[in-house]
C-alpha cells in the first residue's frame, strides 16, 4: 500500500514499501515538458535534463556517473510533453547515495557555458539522428499536425533553430519557474525504512524553496483533421492514423485500453492478425492510446511497401467499421480484460514500474490509484462502455494522418473517410 507525505515546503512524496525485494527505485518528477514551452525556446526542458548530468560544484559529469556505477546502480532521466523525471535504481542499502547525487544535480549544477555549447551540438545531432528513423519520427509528425497551433504539438527535442538560440539565462530562468517543490513529486518504491526515508528526503530536499511559484496552465488544444506527408526515399511507407482519445486519469481509459487490446494492442489483435498474419501486407502494425492532463489521442501505426499502403489503410478502416458495427463479443471482452490485468499485475513485480506509475499519476492527476482500484476499474469495463468509447474515438471529422515514404499520398484517403 502506498503512502503520501507533504513536506513543509509543499514537496509531495509518495512511496510504497516492498519488503520482499532488495532494491529501491527513486524518482524526482518535475511538472514540466515541451507543452509548457514557447516556440522560440522549444526543447528547453529536454536541454535542462541533459545539463543536469554535465557536472555540479563538487562533481564532474564522470563523477555523477561513477557515483552510481560504483554501487552497481542505474541513473537516468527522460523528458515528456508534461513531465520530466530523474530516477535511480539501487540496492536498498544505497538509497541515500542516490538521493545525494540527484539532489546535487538539482541544486548545484553549474551550467558551464562551454558545456552548454557542447550539449547544443549533442542535441542537434540527436535531432538529426531521430530524423533517420521514420518509424519513430512519424509519431511526432502526427502530434505536431493534429495539435497544430498548440504547444502540445511541439517536439520534445525542439528543433535546430530553437536549440541553437537557447542561452544560459533561458535555462536558469526556466528552472526557476518550473523546478520548484509545489510543481514536483518524489516517488519511491522498494525496500526501505519508512522513518529513515522521510528523514533522508527532508535532509536532501527539505530546504528546496520556490521563487513566487504560480502554476502556468497550458491551453487545451483542438484536434485538427489533417494530413501531413513527408516524401523520403525509404523501403517502406510509415503511417500513423490518429483519433481523439481520453485524458489521463479518466475512467473511460480502461474501456479504451480494453478496446486497444482487441484492435491493435498485441500479436493476437485484429489488426495484427488480419493485416500482418493473414494478408502479409505489413511487418509492423499496432495501436496505442496516449493521454495528457486534458486531452488524449488514439494512434494506429503501420509500415508497408509503397505499393500496398492504400490497401493497408483501407483494411484498417474496414476493421474500425467492423468494430463500430458491434462485432466485439463477450469472449473478446473477457480475453482483453484478462490481458490487461495480467500485464498490470506482472508490472507490479518491478520497483521501477511502481515508482513510475505513482510519480506520474500523482503529478498529473493529483492522486494515485491502488492496484485493487485499477483491477476493479478493469473489471467494470462492459460492452456498453466500450461501445461508448468507440463512438467517441472513431469520428471521421476528427482524424489525422502522418506518413513518411516514397509515395505521392492521396489526401482523399483521409478527407473522404467514412465509417
Amino acid at each position: 500500500m502506498f503512502r503520501e507525505v507533504q513536506l513543509k515546503n509543499n514537496l509531495t512524496v509518495v512511496y510504497e514499501k516492498l519488503p520482499f525485494v532488495r532494491s529501491v527505485s527513486f524518482g524526482l518528477w518535475i511538472g514540466t515538458g515541451s507543452r509548457y514551452e514557447i516556440q522560440e525556446t522549444n526543447g528547453v526542458s529536454h536541454f535542462i535534463e541533459h545539463m543536469l548530468f554535465k557536472g555540479t560544484k563538487s562533481r564532474t559529469a564522470r563523477d555523477i556517473a561513477m557515483a552510481i556505477d560504483n554501487i552497481g546502480g542505474q541513473i537516468n532521466a527522460f523528458t515528456g510533453k508534461e513531465c520530466t523525471c530523474y530516477y535511480t535504481k539501487t540496492l536498498d542499502s544505497d538509497l541515500e547515495t542516490a538521493m545525494d547525487v540527484i539532489s546535487d544535480m538539482l541544486f548545484n549544477s553549474r551550467f558551464d557555458p562551454a558545456h552548454i555549447e557542447t550539449e547544443k551540438n549533442v542535441i542537434i545531432e540527436e535531432i538529426g539522428m531521430y530524423e533517420d528513423y521514420p518509424e519513430e519520427m512519424v509519431h511526432d509528425m502526427l502530434a505536431e499536425e493534429v495539435w497544430s497551433g498548440n504547444s502540445l504539438g511541439y517536439p520534445i527535442l525542439g528543433n535546430i533553430q530553437s536549440i541553437s538560440g537557447i542561452t544560459r539565462d533561458d535555462l536558469l530562468e526556466y528552472m526557476k519557474t518550473y523546478y520548484v517543490p509545489e510543481n514536483s513529486v518524489i516517488s519511491v518504491a522498494g525496500n526501505f525504512d519508512e522513518y529513515k526515508l522521510i528523514e533522508m528526503i527532508e535532509k536532501y530536499f527539505g530546504e528546496w524553496k520556490s521563487y513566487n511559484y504560480s502554476r502556468v496552465n497550458a491551453y487545451t488544444p483542438w484536434f485538427n483533421k489533417s494530413v501531413r506527408v513527408k516524401r523520403k526515399e525509404t523501403e517502406q511507407v510509415h503511417m500513423c492514423l490518429g483519433f481523439r482519445g481520453v485524458r489521463h486519469g479518466e475512467e473511460r481509459m480502461y474501456s479504451l485500453l480494453t478496446l486497444n487490446n482487441i484492435l491493435g494492442g498485441g500479436m493476437s489483435s485484429r489488426l495484427f492478425q488480419k493485416i500482418r498474419e493473414e494478408m502479409g501486407l505489413a511487418y509492423s502494425i499496432y495501436s496505442y492510446p496516449t493521454s495528457y492532463r486534458d486531452v488524449g489521442m488514439f494512434t494506429i501505426y503501420a509500415a508497408s511497401s509503397p505499393q500496398k499502403y492504400k490497401e493497408v489503410i483501407n483494411l484498417i478502416k474496414g476493421e474500425i467499421s467492423t468494430i463500430i458495427n458491434g462485432s466485439i463479443s463477450e469472449s473478446d471482452l473477457e480475453k482483453a480484460k484478462n490481458q490487461l490485468k495480467g500485464n498490470f499485475i506482472l508490472g507490479l513485480d518491478s520497483t521501477t514500474s511502481r515508482m513510475n506509475s505513482m510519480g506520474k499519476s500523482r503529478l498529473i492527476t493529483g492522486r494515485v490509484k491502488t492496484p485493487d482500484e485499477v483491477l476493479e476499474n478493469i473489471d467494470k469495463v462492459t460492452i456498453e462502455s466500450i461501445t461508448e468509447v468507440i463512438n467517441y474515438v472513431f469520428r471521421p471529422e476528427q482524424i489525422g494522418l502522418s506518413a513518411i515514404g516514397d509515395v505521392g499520398f492521396d489526401p482523399g484517403l483521409i478527407y473522404n473517410i467514412t465509417f
